[in-house]
């Protein structure tokens, strides 16, 4: 276990939970931010980034969907140019080999133009396919039009949320592993983690908790007009005389009352190729499988107004979803739509990821980031694809945030050499 450094009957200055992509981001730009104050991370887990972060399809995505001025649209814009310039400066496996979305049908067509607008609208520069340059461009797959937008690729994200936490060590961070934290409590002087291995006292904290979030969340008081709700979402890898079926991201027009972008064919830093993810219904937070099923996870969906109406919004396309699920043919059939070659056979077992989606009372689907504060710390309440791409700007505004809210300022200047001595309160 780690060995904590206490500081004036502190552990820390600052307190990150939650040591996935988007944490560790925080931390690292933290310190750098803020040379010589004292932070510490903790996560639940053996390692980091175990569960949304290395359970994603790996796309570095270029913020064809958001709306034009949401947090999402500036932070992928952002992310994705911040992504590639940190892997190459740090080794990191990236490979920009753009992405195709396409459109199959009348409705398509007409969802992909007003796609067109929207990547225009976020400064994407994209390039509009009719049927033969598609077909030039990617022979095995099948639409009737396209959008090619050059800026999406594909990064090891794992390998980049360990980099970030050798740059958040080499600046002081200390990072606590198998620190599952079971409560906070806040007062006027500072936040307590209460962990399975531990209890840990800082002034102020950021919670960077995916899964947890909100239950993190409301043991700081923060007003819970959201709940996380789990959905899993499930790949396959084709076989490997099929590395070379695509050269692009493939990926179907998506419906936009979902916030979820359909199941679509992903080239992998390994070099083969991942189909999926679709988006079922999960029946625990971590519920990686149809078997993983939690009584308490589920117990509270059932207690949340928002859960049902969300059913009701939304029911037909989770059912649909279900059953393609349990129906590897109906799953195939999503894939056949726009890449006919592809059989049964070709569907070979990958590990599924589970995505936390923030819902709202009303059960609306919460679309941007949610960041809210309590009294002594800031709470990252939902953080949705593409969060894994943003993770640097994400980190960056967390940073900036944390400073206004709580009106903190180095007691040095960044150049003296006077020993550290953390954070003053404005």
């Amino acid at each position: 276990m780690t060995t904590i450094q206490h500081h004036r009957g502190y552990d820390a200055d600052v307190l990150i939970v939650g040591g996935g992509i988007v944490g560790v981001s925080t931390a690292m730009q933290l310190i750098d931010r803020h040379p010589g104050i004292s932070v510490l991370l903790l996560e639940k887990e053996a390692a980091l980034a175990a569960h949304q972060s290395s359970h994603n399809s790996g796309v570095i995505h270029a913020g064809v969907y958001y709306a034009p001025g949401s947090l999402k649209a500036d932070f992928c814009r952002r992310g994705a140019a911040a992504t590639y310039a940190f892997a190459r400066r740090h080794d990191v496996q990236v490979e920009q080999c753009g992405k195709l979305i396409v459109a199959t049908n009348d409705v398509e067509v007409e969802r992909l133009n007003a796609l067109y607008t929207r990547c225009q609208q976020n400064q994407l520069e994209p390039q509009m396919l009719d049927e033969a340059a598609l077909r030039e461009l990617e022979p095995r797959i099948a639409g009737r039009a396209a959008i090619r937008v050059a800026t999406s690729g594909i990064a090891d994200y794992r390998g980049m949320t360990e980099t970030m936490a050798r740059l958040a060590r080499d600046g002081g961070v200390q990072i606590a592993l198998n620190q599952r934290v079971e409560a906070l409590h806040e007062d006027e002087n500072g936040i307590t983690a209460e962990t399975s291995n531990g209890r840990f006292r800082a002034r102020h904290a950021i919670v960077c908790a995916g899964l947890m979030a909100d239950r993190l969340a409301k043991m700081c008081k923060v007003d819970l007009d959201f709940r996380i709700v789990p959905f899993r979402g499930e790949y396959y890898r084709l076989p490997t005389t099929k590395n070379d079926i695509v050269k692009h991201l493939v990926y179907p027009v998506p419906d936009p009352a979902l916030p979820f972008l359909g199941v679509h064919l992903t080239r992998m830093i390994g070099g083969y190729v991942t189909v999926g993810p679709n988006a079922v219904l999960a029946l625990a937070r971590e519920g990686y499988r149809w078997r993983d099923a939690n009584l308490k996870d589920l117990a509270g969906m059932a207690a949340f107004p928002g859960f049902w109406k969300m059913l009701g919004k939304h029911g037909a396309s989770g059912l649909s979803e279900m059953r393609n699920s349990l129906w590897k043919t109906g799953y195939l059939e999503l894939c056949r739509k726009y890449c006919p070659e592809l059989v049964l056979s070709d569907l070979e077992p990958y590990p599924s990821g589970v995505r936390a989606q923030a819902v709202m009372a009303d059960g609306s689907m919460v679309h941007d980031f949610l960041i809210r504060p309590s009294q002594r710390s800031l709470h990252v309440c939902n953080a949705p694809s593409p969060a894994a791409t943003s993770s640097l700007p994400i980190g960056a505004y967390l940073v900036e945030a944390f400073d206004k809210h709580f009106g903190l300022a180095p007691r040095f200047q960044p150049q003296s050499t006077a020993q550290p001595c953390g954070l003053a309160i404005g």
